[in-house]
């Protein structure tokens, strides 16, 4: 099969693999739309080193189940595969489970690529009228999914519900639809890249300021870099909740004497549990999450360059799904 694979930093090559073969309990499936996140680019990069080239990176897929019982059926990935015995899995927190895998770090290969191999339990089946690269969002919009339930279960009821988002990429504005979807009306977007703010604006109806001047009882910070730190820590209000989903930087802009003064809660957030890409999932599939337009469709062949393009700051759009194969689209 083909696939995009990381070969080293900033250098990505689009070739014959093997062939991903199925365990017992797992399904072959033919991959129809894969996006590209935030951390593959992190790994692009040369700053992940839980994921060394080289790899087949890619998380966000959706796809057709390829034979046995089930084949033929249209689906998207939960890619995090977890043991289904510790405390934290047996408690729903999934995402905790110390066993934890994900595709597009080993022992699984991502999704840049024509196959992959998953259990049945990570699969979400996708109705016939929405389009697979739609439902390829479900990894994405999952992890705000789970961010903004967070930070809502810990904002205090005597303040005000109204959030702001740093960084208007995918996580951002999926966690500004999230935050919508649960009921918040009153959510602005902090985006400094012009052409990106002018998209969330202009095609996506959100409300976007190109820097921060007020203060917020809650605030999802999407990018996770030592600036965007500093400005949640500057403008939380006392008693507020800061969610951070962001991995861009390890450390720096953390005002932990204003945490404690103030009483803010700082809540870091990890990917989602399995109900919350199920609900996320069904949130797509209803409408809950608006049309979900704004993604920007290239061959899989073509995913070097993408990946050049988003390192020099020339896409505009949220999302970049990956197309493996010319025809996939106009099959499913």
């Amino acid at each position: 099969m083909k696939a995009l694979v990381y070969d080293g930093v900033e250098t990505l090559g689009y070739r014959d693999v093997p062939d991903a073969v199925p365990l017992p309990g797992e399904h072959l499936i033919k991959v129809a739309a894969v996006g590209i996140c935030g951390s593959d680019m992190h790994a692009y990069l040369g700053h992940d080193a839980r994921r060394p080239a080289p790899l087949i990176l890619g998380h966000e897929a959706a796809g057709v189940i390829q034979g046995g019982p089930r084949d033929g059926a249209r689906v998207t990935v939960n890619p995090l595969v977890t043991c289904m015995a510790c405390p934290a899995c047996l408690g729903g927190r999934e995402n905790l489970c110390p066993d934890r895998q994900i595709i597009s770090m080993q022992p699984r290969e991502g999704a840049f690529a024509q196959y992959i191999a998953m259990p049945d339990r990570n699969l979400v089946e996708v109705p016939q009228d929405v389009p697979l690269t739609k439902a390829s969002l479900a990894e994405p919009l999952a992890v705000s999914w789970h961010t903004v339930r967070l930070a809502l279960e810990a904002l205090h009821p005597s303040m005000d519900r109204r959030a702001l988002v740093l960084g208007g990429g995918a996580i951002g504005l999926a966690a500004a639809l999230a935050l919508r979807a649960m009921g918040l009306d009153d959510v602005t977007i902090a985006e400094p890249n012009e052409a990106r703010r002018a998209l969330l604006i202009e095609t996506c109806g959100q409300s976007a300021v190109a820097s921060v001047t007020d203060t917020y009882p809650m605030i999802i910070d999407a990018v996770g870099y030592a600036a965007t730190r500093a400005t949640a820590s500057k403008n939380v209000q006392p008693g507020g909740v800061i969610a951070h989903v962001g991995l861009g930087q390890d450390d720096g802009g953390v005002d932990v004497r204003r945490y404690t003064l103030q009483e803010v809660t700082f809540i870091g957030t990890y990917t989602y549990t399995a109900q919350d890409f199920r609900d996320t999932a069904a949130a797509i599939f209803d409408g809950r999450l608006g049309p979900l337009d704004w993604t920007d469709h290239r061959s899989l062949a073509d995913g070097a360059e993408a990946f050049k393009q988003l390192r020099a700051g020339a896409v505009a759009a949220p999302k970049i799904i990956l197309d493996p194969g010319p025809d996939i689209r106009r099959a499913y």
